[in-house]
């Protein structure tokens, strides 16, 4: 895949690699979900890719190294999926193309949260969210701080007081 590229534009390059919508919801999945096996990231996932979809863009993120694949040590039948230093970079990306949506795009309270949090945090918090996420897929030394502890607690809360308002 590397060798038939159309230009060496950025832009295009950037668009062959992460162009079409199932690879950036599995990196979205691996990268605020912490999903890393090819079940979670199949049933856990609320756009509901196909499993064959799945297999490809698994297959591709790893072939243009954004993920790594690698026998899970806890299952012999398993294979555990990280983000390399590539994928980790698109936390930038993944912030703006939140605050971008949030923006223009009727977005839910629950699944915004993250992003707000990430625009509202800027570089300071991408940079710390990327050092954890360097810990929990490349083995890198564990931060103080738990920014995915931070973004799950606040999407937890709110998708509970959601369900206490719809309750009354």
């Amino acid at each position: 895949m590397k060798d038939a590229r159309r230009s060496g534009c950025p832009i295009n390059l950037t668009l062959e690699i992460l162009g079409d919508r199932w690879s950036l919801i599995v990196l979205r999945d691996m990268m605020f979900g912490n999903r890393r096996h090819f079940r979670e990231l199949l049933t856990k996932s609320d756009e509901g890719i196909a499993s064959n979809i799945l297999a490809d863009r698994l297959r591709r993120l790893v072939e243009e190294g954004l993920i790594s694949k690698a026998d899970d040590p806890s299952h012999k039948q398993k294979s555990l999926y990280s983000l390399t230093e590539m994928g980790i970079a698109l936390v930038p990306v993944f912030a703006m193309m939140g605050a971008w949506g949030r923006r223009f795009l009727p977005v839910t309270e629950e699944l915004s949260i993250r992003a707000e949090l990430l625009e509202d945090g800027g570089p300071a918090l991408w940079d710390d969210f990327m050092e954890e996420l360097r810990a929990i897929h490349l083995g890198a030394p564990r931060p103080a701080r738990s920014v995915f502890g931070e973004l799950q607690a606040a999407y937890e809360a709110t998708v509970a007081r959601r369900l206490a308002t719809a309750a009354c």
